[in-house]
């Protein structure tokens, strides 16, 4: 029997004074077994650092190999935003960048190996890239317990990060894959 994904219930605070986006809201995280630490805290600040109106997880998680971990969606199901996590395949981003107005990737890693293959990926100079330290992300990893308190202060390039009382900080680099 497989094993479930572990709920985390987050009250998450955004104030992301560079995009002018305010919010407080809970924001449940289903955590699937095969998914690290790293990547879920990942995930939640693709999520937080993004957030509009119709954004949403996917509905399949890790195993929804036919859908961003997070997008973003218009009323009408258009697919506005497709926002990925890690080091995604060139051929993952073409077929992202054909379906959704905007991909950006949110990572930790050196995407040299991806870059090399820009050349096959549909509208790659558009494509956003995030760089978060992993250092950071794991740090909010340790820290992060099935309930927690998160707020967020996005502001010139650094990301605060609150994590029940004890803050930390990075810088968040923005780049384009081509």
């Amino acid at each position: 029997m497989a094993l479930p994904a572990t709920i985390h219930k987050v009250n998450l605070t955004i104030s992301d004074v560079d995009r002018g986006v305010y919010d407080t809201f809970e924001l449940r995280l289903a955590r699937h077994p095969s998914e690290s630490p790293r990547y879920m805290v990942a995930r939640t600040l693709a999520y937080a650092l993004s957030y509009a109106d119709g954004i949403t997880f996917s509905k399949g998680g890790l195993s929804s190999t036919e859908e961003a971990p997070v997008s973003i969606v218009d009323p009408t199901g258009r697919l506005l935003a497709w926002i990925d996590i890690g080091s995604p395949a060139a051929s993952r981003l073409h077929k992202a960048a054909k379906a959704a107005d905007a991909v950006v990737i949110y990572t930790w890693s050196d995407l040299a190996p991806l870059r090399k293959e820009a050349a096959t990926v549909h509208r790659a100079s558009e494509i956003v890239i995030v760089t978060i330290p992993a250092s950071f992300l794991d740090t909010l990893a340790e820290g992060i317990g099935r309930r927690a308190e998160l707020e967020l202060l996005h502001t010139s390039g650094q990301l605060y990060a609150t994590l029940d009382g004890v803050t930390h900080e990075a810088p968040i680099e923005r780049s384009t894959l081509g």
